[in-house]
């Protein structure tokens, strides 16, 4: 049943992913807007993430934070949201029979919401601290840095908490204008997946949704991509442990090599039988993590490794996870390794989607970036299409020199000693 879905668009644009799983006694209701940290502005970076958390806040329904946790928690539900660069989403999982209670409240959160000042003030202080959680959470942190070193000074490079100044600044109209601009039905995509009638499913999206009108929306600015050396930034803090992240510019959604790219990165740092994982932290002792992925977006994509290394031999941990990038170009996989990291890829996947969050998120966040949907079968079926040549092949394309870039957290004065290093 998991390759069983249902695309219904209504007249006004709204698109809806019905994902019917009978075994289940729960349903998970997602909406999904294209609204993201790209579509924003210098002036408005960090009001993507600011408006999810108002969506919380009060309705002229449920006039406080208080009555829409409290409505939601005298049923059990289980329900959140999140921000990225690309897309924005609230879901919230219950008991089937919960499901026009789910589909009122997430309808009444993203357009009846009062934007109370005196709520965003709160709120706003709330953020703040957030970001400063981030930048005093190095492991966390030093993702951003490298997403900074990769895109540079453009809305694919931002952080997507925004920026103090900014988030200081955010009134009532900006989340108001913003809504106006992007949380419009045709571009938005509602996902449900579990037990459900499909008749009452659609008349309550139909009742909660089809009333808003569509207009148009404006896309996101493409990312600009010029480096012709390794790029690289050193941020000094005094910490215990050096994290750093090393990667190269990846394939964007829908290439049709990011699935060999997939593998390449569980080759390289997907669990703890991984090269990186055996020859970083087992071998030598270097790191306590160690991992690496390829993350797609629209018309972009990164290959990158992450570690937390030792102070005195961080030098040392680069020269190793180099040294890995550039033996997997030189030499062929092995078929027992490919296999291994094709059935490690599945069966991660496979375990993920016997949650109906899982599924109704995955054939949302399809239909949003893509236009199309994946089954699960056709997801694996490209996976176990991919040839240890296709891996040698797409890693001789990323892993080059002039697409190297580096970022680093630590008590490190200068860039220059990891400068000499980053080269494959």
């Amino acid at each position: 049943m998991l390759n069983n879905f249902e695309k219904i668009t209504l007249d006004n644009g709204l698109r809806l992913i019905l994902s019917p799983l009978p075994a289940f006694r729960s349903v998970t209701a997602i909406v999904l807007c294209g609204a993201g940290s790209r579509y924003e502005t210098k002036k408005t970076n960090g009001i993507s993430h600011f408006l999810e958390h108002m969506f919380f806040k009060g309705t002229n329904k449920r006039p406080s934070a208080h009555d829409i946790s409290h409505a939601l928690d005298e049923i059990g539900a289980d329900y959140n949201a999140f921000t990225g660069k690309e897309a924005t989403g609230y879901h919230i999982k219950a008991a089937s029979e919960h499901l026009p209670l789910l589909c009122d409240m997430l309808s009444d959160m993203l357009w009846n919401s009062k934007f109370d000042p005196v709520e965003i003030e709160k709120e706003r202080g709330v953020i703040i601290e957030e970001i400063n959680l981030y930048e005093d959470t190095p492991m966390r942190r030093v993702a951003e840095i490298y997403e900074q070193v990769l895109w540079g000074d453009q809305p694919m490079g931002w952080d997507i908490a925004g920026r103090r100044e900014v988030i200081r600044e955010v009134k009532q109209a900006d989340f108001l204008n913003y809504i106006k601009a992007r949380y419009v039905p045709n571009n938005i995509v509602i996902s449900l997946a579990g037990h459900f009638e499909k008749s009452e499913a659609v008349s309550q999206i139909k009742r909660h949704f089809g009333y808003q009108k569509p207009q148009k929306t404006r896309s996101f600015v493409s990312v600009k991509e010029i480096q012709r050396k390794p790029n690289l930034k050193v941020v000094y803090k005094k910490t215990d442990q050096a994290h750093m992240v090393v990667g190269v510019r990846g394939l964007k959604i829908g290439h049709p090599d990011r699935y060999s790219a997939a593998i390449l990165g569980t080759i390289l740092g997907g669990g703890m039988s991984s090269r990186l994982f055996i020859n970083v932290r087992e071998k030598r002792g270097l790191a306590y993590y160690v991992q690496a992925s390829h993350d797609s977006y629209l018309d972009t994509g990164t290959l990158a490794s992450s570690a937390g290394v030792d102070i005195t031999r961080s030098d040392e941990a680069l020269k190793v996870i180099l040294s890995e990038f550039a033996k997997i170009c030189q030499e062929p996989v092995g078929q027992k390794e490919l296999t291994k990291a094709k059935e490690y890829i599945k069966g991660r996947v496979i375990l993920s989607w016997e949650d109906s969050r899982t599924v109704a998120i995955s054939y949302g966040s399809d239909e949003l970036m893509e236009g199309k949907v994946r089954t699960l079968d056709e997801y694996l079926k490209k996976i176990d299409a991919v040839t240890a040549k296709d891996i040698q092949r797409v890693a001789k394309s990323l892993f080059v020199n002039s697409k190297l870039n580096l970022a680093v957290i630590g008590p490190f004065e200068d860039e220059e000693k990891f400068e000499k290093i980053l080269k494959i």
